[in-house]
């Protein structure tokens, strides 16, 4: 019988596996293993997943060069989760240049990053950048960088289904959704939440404080969504709006615009 016989595999034939550094006992990151990348890592003893992204099996460090060395391998009383313990080279296991990926840590009801970046990830991927638009961990797919094609499409499909979403929640009752009651207090109480939501993210922005940015700007959206729906209007109609003036000087449109 096969080691990976004895693991409970998911419905997409994966196990999380969780990589944790051996001298330290520090956690490093999540990811995941199909039965090949399982295998491969007990035939090796290197660290191999399955990237849900590309659909790939990858060694881990195989662009960065941080690989991790297996040391002892464990599986959870429920067979359903893996436990690497390894020596992780370099001692950087996230594409961000960090230990490791859970360098954000919950405060006062805010996400702060309190572990430093001990190389610049323009150096470890020399020159090719990281992954963008939030600190999803290199072995979540940011060694396998997804094409911008990839990226717009799957934006595009988030922003749709929020939209439905929000356009589900018209006439629900107050009581049971935050946006069913935005609808229900009408448009002053919407508008006064988007001014609230910029001046947060412009505050942010002063600050300096990315993730808090981050943070604040989908708050933004979400609420613009939520005016956009309660005027009949979906996602679909701003991208239009924003490929109409693809190409145009700004200080044409702004001067078009003073025409109308």
């Amino acid at each position: 019988m096969a080691i990976s016989d004895s693991v409970r595999f998911d419905a997409a034939g994966l196990v999380p596996a969780i990589a944790q550094e051996v001298s330290t006992q520090r956690v490093l990151t999540l990811a995941w293993m199909n039965r090949e990348a399982l295998e491969r890592t007990v035939a090796t003893g290197e660290a191999h997943y399955w990237s849900r992204s590309r659909r790939k099996l990858w060694r881990k460090g195989e662009e960065s060069g941080h690989l991790q060395r297996v040391v002892e391998i464990r599986l959870d009383c429920d067979d359903d989760a893996i436990l690497l313990l390894v020596e992780q080279s370099g001692g950087i296991a996230c594409h961000t240049g960090r230990e490791r990926c859970f360098f954000q840590k919950l405060e006062q009801g805010q996400w702060r990053t309190v572990e430093p970046v001990l190389k610049d990830p323009a150096a470890i991927y020399g020159g090719r950048g990281s992954e963008v638009g939030g600190p999803r961990s290199e072995t979540a797919g940011a060694e396998h960088r997804e094409s911008d094609t990839s990226l717009a499409t799957r934006s595009e499909g988030i922003l749709d289904r929020l939209a439905a979403t929000i356009e589900s929640r018209k006439g629900a009752d107050p009581k049971s959704s935050y946006v069913a009651a935005l609808f229900a207090k009408g448009d002053d109480a919407i508008l006064k939440k988007i001014g609230e939501e910029a001046t947060e993210a412009v505050m942010a922005a002063k600050d300096g404080d990315k993730l808090r940015l981050r943070a604040e700007v989908a708050d933004l959206w979400f609420h613009c969504l939520v005016a956009l729906a309660r005027h009949g209007l979906k996602p679909a109609d701003v991208l239009a709006e924003l490929e109409r003036r693809e190409g145009v000087s700004g200080h044409a449109e702004k001067a078009a615009r003073r025409l109308d």
